[in-house]
């Protein structure tokens, strides 16, 4: 994996940016986006392909174990490039510092199949910003465990497919006015509106930039859910209209503790929740447009990706390593098979 690495940082810690990269290896160029920018290969036939699990770090606990297992299972058959995490890392508050020994509880011993010893390519979730979030940040949780990669927002590029990853927590007002009995890790945040607008400025320049031929945007909070958060109303007015503006294909979030699939009736970005890594809220759902709501299940479970130029394919699966639900989209065509 290369990275670009961009000559001003506004939405990440500079400092543990440029010791994470040093400190590896990576190789890095200046770009003028502001997002860094990293490379990942893509197969010998040109495709690509990952699990994506969110809301999981329960050191094994509400069937995180069983579900690890599942996803070594697929994640062999698929022969995946990389696992991807949409957020929620580590309950119920995060790290206390890079010497918790919930990293290895909740992630190093608890994902151990071969298949999964590849990069996992993470954001930040709520509860990871009420511990020290710089922890998560920090080049020294890789040095315990390879695998390990999070920062606040970046781009992954792997030639057909661009993936924008994206801080969502800093947008909801909430945590700010109203955070109730939590105490929330804001540095590198503040002041907010200053990181809320440089990060959709950039996250703007850098989909104007993409010539990908998918885009996906990861974040860890919902945008359209019929689940228990429901919508964010902070990221649909202030998120949505560049995901729509840049023709983004699909918003991949966690957030709510199910598996789900939201389509929009005026334009063709889709809304995917994978949030069921541990615990999961059953019979938490609300009434939804069936023109629009494709799937959902209130269960544990998991997302695989396989993409290629022309299309791309997700797999819901169950904490049995059943399918719950399969669709792919064709590139060319614009539809959907189910």
């Amino acid at each position: 994996m290369e990275a670009f690495f961009p000559k001003k940082i506004i939405t990440m810690n500079f400092q543990y940016v440029i010791i994470f990269l040093v400190s590896f290896g990576y190789c890095f160029l200046v770009s003028c986006a502001e997002f860094p920018y990293f490379n990942q290969s893509l197969k010998d036939d040109g495709s690509l392909s990952f699990l994506v699990i969110g809301d999981w770090g329960r050191k094994g606990l509400y069937n995180q174990s069983e579900l690890a297992f599942q996803m070594g299972e697929i994640g062999e058959k698929l022969k995946i490039d990389f696992v991807m995490s949409s957020g929620d890392n580590f309950y119920e508050d995060g790290l206390n510092g890079v010497n918790d020994p919930t990293f290895q509880h909740s992630f190093t011993n608890i994902y151990k199949a071969p298949s999964l010893q590849k990069t996992w390519y993470n954001v930040l979730g709520n509860h990871d910003y009420r511990g020290d979030v710089e922890a998560q940040l920090s080049p020294i949780l890789r040095e315990k465990d390879k695998r390990w990669f999070c920062l606040r927002s970046y781009v992954l590029h792997a030639e057909i497919v661009d993936f924008f990853f994206i801080d969502t927590t800093p947008f909801v007002d909430d945590y700010f006015t109203n955070p109730k009995e939590h105490t929330y890790d804001w540095r590198g945040v503040l002041p907010k509106d200053k990181y809320l607008n440089d990060l959709l400025k950039d996250l703007d320049l850098a989909l104007s930039k993409s010539t990908a031929k998918w885009k996906m945007v990861i974040g860890h909070h919902t945008i359209k859910s019929a689940g228990h958060h429901g919508i964010t109303t902070e990221l649909a007015q202030q998120l949505v209209p560049i995901l729509e503006e840049h023709d983004v294909d699909f918003y991949i979030n966690g957030h709510d503790h199910c598996l789900q699939r939201i389509g929009s009736i005026d334009s063709k970005l889709e809304f995917l929740t994978s949030g069921g890594g541990s615990k999961a809220w059953r019979g938490d759902v609300k009434g939804w447009n069936p023109a629009e709501l494709k799937f959902y299940y209130d269960g544990q479970g998991f997302i695989s990706i396989e993409l290629n130029q022309k299309e791309v394919e997700f797999v819901y699966y169950d904490v049995f390593g059943n399918v719950l639900h399969k669709f792919s989209v064709s590139k060319d065509s614009c539809v959907s098979s189910q």
